[in-house]
């Protein structure tokens, strides 16, 4: 299968305020062009034997896929839990001038 050049990837934080570092850090460092912050939601989960739920913010990172681990390394880095949801979704088709922008978000589309 040919690998797409850009990407979804998705995490989930426990507050705002460590979703905003996040998002913020890949979009200022270059290794997203958008990350949306989504509003609270229920999460439910399985840990350590039993089974557990939360509230989080969902993160939804544009970016090229080249850039996965960078972003992978950088979330890991700021995130509070021990074991954080990071997970890609290649993105199959687009709106090219979107994808173009995703591609060079400094450059005028």
């Amino acid at each position: 299968m040919k690998r797409q050049p850009y990407q979804l990837v998705l995490t989930t934080c426990p507050s705002a305020a460590a979703a905003r570092r996040i998002a913020r850090a890949l979009v200022e460092e270059r290794l997203a062009a958008c990350v949306n912050i989504l509003p609270i939601q229920q999460s439910v989960y399985r840990w350590r034997g039993k089974v557990a739920s939360a509230r989080e913010l969902l993160l939804l990172v544009k970016s090229r896929a080249r850039a996965y681990g960078a972003i992978e390394k950088r979330i890991l880095a700021l995130h509070p839990y021990e074991l954080p949801e990071i997970v890609a979704v290649p993105l199959a088709d687009g709106y090219a001038r979107y994808l173009s922008w995703i591609a060079d978000p400094d450059k005028s589309v």
